[in-house]
């Protein structure tokens, strides 16, 4: 196995005995890994999926979830690992299977040549929404991306939605299921969003590289990536870095979670038979990492097919079609995504104003917080206005009105109010919380004073402004 060289630690702390901001200000603004303890405390996952021995409750699983359709990767395929589907049950069987057997047949020099199980990205919490497993500690539910999927796709365009593809899926909630000697390849996730991985039973063995380092791990031409860091094979030739760079290794234990900034590469090892929750994420915080590689996606694709511009009716819509299936979205999904955020934030901001039954002042926290959020938009935004797709006709108008009016945007405003609530320990009204579930018509009445749609950035921005400035009017002494 090659060596590689380990310098630093990541930090380890109880997660009662920090708050939310000093979280965000030492682990989300700083973009640095953490692992936290004493979080999950009271998990049904963490007695329902776990014997009296520690080892995964793989009865319980086949009796409960056997019918779950799922995916084993543990075999490698071009630059990721082979997706193989089947069931739970027939995955719990073959798992008990290899137990039982000699776990593959060791070679001379130690390494198994047998692929090991590994069940990953299991959309349980979309399969079994009334089995409450766990529940999202406070520091990292503040997750746009799955509150967005939760009411919407991602994609705008039909053709570009496909309700299998692991890119383009329904949510990003996923249960993990791994037996010892299982690994994930090395990677930064998807949207290059944030990550965190609760542990409900075994031990893994965690390889990060700072995203400052990223370069080191690809080749001459910044096209692949280093697939497995232990490979004996790695061409100093073809990854001329790679031995300069510097990991942080750290050993996650049962009931403890990580948080996995955004950019951060790793590659990640079961230890012993392991069962984990993970979730990707994005916020405010890390709004400029979704778009850095979009626009480094785009300019791939767009190069990909170049030769093709002077003969394509819509060149520019083909490059958007392939950034989707490669990325996950594309400018237009993502600035509607943007978009529907803006006017969430805004009616939530403006319904915590009115709330007469908040004592004044206690809600400051969490007006800072969804301010933060317009302005973080906004910074994304006005960087999006330089685009070559948004130069001319985009081909779609958002009507804010409409979308005010839609019951899955009340949806997203209700669970973003919750959201804030939880983060700050704050108790919201029932006014609030049915003002926003009943389209309140004040905001109608603002929505269509400044923008009947938007279809480009600064459509957005000036929306932004106006209203910001209405409240600022609104809310000054006479």
């Amino acid at each position: 196995m090659m060596a590689i060289e380990t310098s630093g630690r990541i930090d380890k702390v109880n997660g009662n005995e920090l708050s939310y901001e000093e979280f965000v200000e030492r682990y989300m603004e700083k973009n640095q890994p953490v692992v936290l303890t004493g979080l999950m405390d009271g998990w049904k996952a963490c007695s329902d999926w776990v014997d009296e021995n520690g080892q995964p409750n793989l009865r319980f699983f086949s009796t409960h979830f056997g019918k779950s359709k799922v995916a084993d990767c543990n075999t490698r395929e071009f630059t990721d690992q082979k997706r193989v589907e089947m069931s739970v049950s027939e995955f719990i069987d073959q798992w008990c299977k290899e137990a039982v057997q000699e776990r593959g047949v060791t070679s001379n020099n130690g390494d198994i040549d047998k692929p090991v199980l590994y069940l990953k990205d299991w959309h349980f919490v979309k399969e079994y929404p009334n089995y409450a497993a766990y529940s999202t500690p406070h520091f990292v539910c503040d997750d746009w991306l799955n509150l967005y999927l939760d009411s919407y796709r991602m994609h705008r365009d039909p053709d570009s939605y496909q309700e299998k593809d692991e890119i383009s899926c329904s949510d990003y909630r996923f249960v993990y299921m791994g037996a010892k000697g299982s690994w994930t390849p090395l990677h930064a996730d998807v949207f290059r969003s944030y990550s965190w991985s609760a542990n409900v039973c075994g031990k893994k063995q965690w390889f990060l590289l700072p995203p400052s380092q990223s370069h080191l791990v690809f080749d001459r031409n910044m096209k692949a990536c280093i697939y497995n860091i232990f490979d004996n094979n790695i061409s100093e030739i073809l990854f001329p870095g790679f031995k300069k760079a510097t990991w942080l290794e750290c050993i996650q234990e049962q009931n403890e979670i990580i948080f996995v900034p955004s950019g951060w590469y790793h590659q990640v090892h079961n230890l012993e038979d392991t069962v984990s929750i993970n979730h990707n994420w994005f916020n405010s915080y890390n709004l400029c990492w979704v778009l850095d590689l979009m626009a480094r996606d785009y300019n791939e694709a767009k190069e990909y097919i170049e030769d093709i511009r002077d003969i394509c009716d819509d060149f520019e819509g083909l490059c958007q079609r392939n950034l989707a299936a490669n990325t996950g979205m594309n400018f237009y999904d993502f600035f509607i995504f943007l978009a529907r955020f803006t006017l969430a934030n805004l009616v939530v901001l403006d319904n915590l104003a009115r709330d007469t039954e908040n004592v004044a002042g206690s809600l400051s926290p969490m007006v800072q917080q969804l301010a933060h959020n317009l302005a973080s938009i906004k910074n994304i935004v006005l960087k999006m206005k330089s685009l070559e797709c948004f130069s001319g006709d985009q081909g779609f108008v958002l009507d804010l009105g409409e979308t005010h009016k839609d019951p899955k945007f009340s949806k997203l405003c209700y669970f973003l109010v919750q959201t804030c609530g939880y983060i700050h320990k704050q108790q919201i009204s029932r006014l609030c919380t049915k003002t926003i579930a009943t389209h309140d018509s004040r905001f109608s009445t603002i929505i269509q004073s400044f923008c009947d749609g938007v279809s480009t950035p600064q459509d957005l921005v000036t929306f932004i402004d106006g209203v910001s400035t209405e409240r600022a009017k609104s809310e000054a002494p006479e």
